[in-house]
Formats: C-alpha cells, structure tokens, sequence
C-alpha cells in the first residue's frame, strides 16, 4: 500500500513555487496551473512582472497547458487584456493550450463587451 502511493505521488508530480508573489506556480502532470495572487492589477509595473513572471514560466514548463486562476483578482487595466493576448499567441506557437479560470463577474462582462470569450477558453 506505501508503494502504491508512492508511486502515485511520484506520477502526480506536483510541484509548487511562488514566484516574486505576484503568483504562485503548480505543476501537475500534465498542466501548469498559475495563480494570480494580486487583488489589483492596475500598474504597468505590475502588468511588467506579471508579464515576466508568466513568461518565463512559459519557457520553463514543460507541460503543453497553461491554467492561469484569477480566483484574487478583482480589478485588472486594459493593459492586462493586451498581454493575455500575448501569452495566448505565445502558447498557441508552442502548440499549447491556454485556459482562464475563476474570472470575477465584472471583469468576466469586459472580456464579453470587448469578445475575447471567443478567443479563450474561460471557465
């Protein structure tokens, strides 16, 4: 019975990382799940670590999808909706795929106004 979850751990392979707190990194099997840990990502140097955090863990993983969990965030700029765009191209090249979860209400009505819920898998 050990061995068996051994084993089982070892297949899950689930690796957690925080990175500068602006997210928080999981790795499973076969996703990986970032979590956005801001409440408000309103500044460009925000929206400038976020896009380096996100991208350098694009490069790093070796999983073809990408989760990123908006479960805390509650206020995002136009800005934010420009480098998703980007990290959605940059997964696409690499033959991934992208999905947004946990999007608050208000902010889930500015990707219907502007019809980027055509473009991502939002859940």
């Amino acid at each position: 019975m050990i061995n068996s979850i051994a084993v089982n751990i070892a297949i899950l392979e689930i690796i957690m990382e925080p990175i500068k707190e602006i997210i928080f990194v999981e790795h499973t099997t076969d996703t990986t799940i970032v979590t956005l840990l801001k409440e408000q990502i309103l500044e460009q140097k925000d929206i400038q670590e976020l896009q380096k955090s996100v991208m350098t863990v694009i490069e790093q993983a070796k999983r073809q999808k990408l989760v990123l969990d908006f479960c805390n965030v509650q206020y995002l700029s136009s800005a934010v909706l420009g480098l998703l765009i980007k990290i959605h191209k940059n997964i696409c090249e690499r033959k991934g795929q992208l999905q947004l979860r946990n999007i608050n209400p208000s902010i889930y009505e500015v990707f219907k106004i502007t019809k980027l819920t055509e473009i991502f898998d939002i859940s």
